[in-house]
């Protein structure tokens, strides 16, 4: 646990802030009568999410010779494996939030796209 904390920190700050932000009651705002806005959160959410898991391991292994495998696992299918898992404890485990498909495709969708730009960010580490 101590090799994650020194090594993902701020990726798990994120983590805990999703987790939250996915479980807690949100206040009703004028926001709410914009279309799409709530799938807008979902892909940032992830997004931040898969983004900083890539930043913090190219910054944590650039100097050892880890697979990049490792990355593709940890910030792009844990991501989407998790999100699957909290839509499915949103619908079942909560009244008050339902699971969503298309939530899940959003969540997909931010991890995805962080992982596009993680690529980028590879090649002009190099």
């Amino acid at each position: 646990m101590m090799y994650y904390l020194r090594k993902y920190p701020v990726s798990l700050v994120v983590i805990l802030a999703v987790i939250y932000l996915s479980f807690f009651r949100p206040p009703s705002t004028g926001l709410d009568g914009i279309p799409g806005i709530d799938k807008a959160v979902h892909v940032c959410m992830y997004f931040g999410m898969s983004g900083m898991l890539w930043l913090e391991f190219l910054r944590a292994h650039r100097r050892d010779n880890t697979p990049l495998w490792h990355a593709w696992v940890g910030a792009l299918l844990c991501p989407v494996l998790f999100s699957g898992v909290v839509e499915l404890l949103q619908e079942y485990c909560t009244t008050y939030r339902g699971g969503d498909w298309m939530d899940f495709l959003a969540n997909a969708a931010g991890a995805l796209l962080a992982s596009a730009v993680a690529q980028g960010v590879r090649r002009k580490m190099k």
